[in-house]
């Protein structure tokens, strides 16, 4: 498809800066782009690159005032990029429509207009799937579960019993939703199981990547809040409440019964200990460890997570220990020449 700067600024309220009718054919990242490429620079660190990309024009920030390519300036390059790419140059991929004659039901299933069942998916007794939702093949769902309209499931996840999943849900490959939470008791000398009888319930427009596990509830549920958007390889585990609008990245982990809150964001390899609060708003950083609550509106970082500006100072004072190691090493040996003088 080809496109003018001028028509792709209007379609996302920008203003060009320089030649509003070269022709666009392309998208790509501003390191890969090429001639009849636009690309975007969000990131103000990654401003010189203006200057070096192959591309035929850059959306940017209303910051940038000049540059040697032409440019859209608009308020939010990213999102603007976004649809650029969605309503100019879609993606191509082709779902799988109908029902897959491999595909098995239970007793009483129901199922809304157009769904998709692709190859070998699998649906127990009770189960309902809304309008226009498409499974791809090898997928599970389990009894008494209700999954919305106008969702997305990917080839190989498992939703157990009981679950409700929301409308506009995405799920990757190999996803777990509803698998028994982790409890056990030691009792006469083994790990006896503690029953998980609760439930998931994952509201509308949240997004899950590939490989994560989401447990069921010890008794009440495990919720994963509206607009919520989990990356691969996340661990929640059971009665963990999720807010609205978080972001949850790869290989964080959250431990039961954690409450976070509205718009958190948990940065990869971050992990959560059992029955903390993470209040609105709050950032935890990569691989930090929490063992208290955080509050609302806060950056944390470190293990034990503390403060961030804390946890800079932190920081800086270990990178300083081999010099402070030398320096005390160095005043001690003065020390003992000092006591060896005075002691003649």
């Amino acid at each position: 498809m080809r496109k003018t700067l001028k028509e792709i600024a209007v379609l996302i309220d920008g203003e060009v800066i320089g030649d509003a009718g070269t022709v666009i054919t392309g998208v790509s990242g501003i390191k890969e782009a090429s001639q009849g490429d636009i690309t975007f620079v969000a990131n103000p660190k990654y401003i010189h690159l203006l200057q070096e990309t192959g591309a035929s024009a850059i959306i940017t920030s209303r910051d940038i005032a000049s540059s040697t390519k032409p440019i859209i300036r608009t308020d939010n390059p990213s999102l603007a990029f976004t649809k650029v790419v969605s309503l100019i140059f879609p993606e191509e991929i082709k779902h799988p429509g109908g029902i897959h004659p491999t595909v098995i039901l239970g007793k009483d299933v129901s199922l809304g207009e157009d769904v998709a069942l692709g190859p070998y998916v699998v649906v127990a007794d009770n189960a309902s799937i809304g309008e226009r939702t498409i499974i791809y093949s090898g997928s599970y769902v389990g009894h008494d579960t209700k999954i919305g309209c106008d969702c997305l499931i990917y080839a190989n996840v498992s939703i157990r019993e009981k679950v409700s999943v929301g409308n506009r849900v995405i799920i990757n490959s190999g996803t777990v939703i509803g698998s028994d939470g982790f409890g056990y008791v030691h009792a006469e000398g083994i790990q006896q199981r503690i029953p998980q009888i609760g439930r998931v319930v994952i509201e509308d427009d949240v997004d899950i990547g590939a490989n994560v596990t989401i447990d069921r509830a010890r008794f009440d549920k495990t919720v994963i809040g509206q607009g919520t958007k989990i990356d691969n390889l996340v661990q929640i585990a059971h009665n963990v409440i999720i807010g609205k609008n978080s972001i949850i990245v790869a290989q964080a982990g959250i431990s039961g019964s954690s409450i976070i809150g509205n718009n958190v964001t948990l940065a990869g390899q971050a992990g959560i200990s059992g029955h903390l609060t993470i209040g609105d708003n709050a950032v935890v950083a990569a691989q930090a460890g929490v063992i208290k609550s955080v509050p609302a509106d806060t950056i944390v970082s470190g293990y034990p997570a503390k403060p961030h500006g804390v946890a800079k100072r932190v920081n800086a004072c270990v990178q300083n220990l081999p010099r402070l190691y030398d320096t005390v090493a160095a005043l001690k040996k003065k020390i003992e020449e000092l006591e060896a003088k005075f002691k003649k």
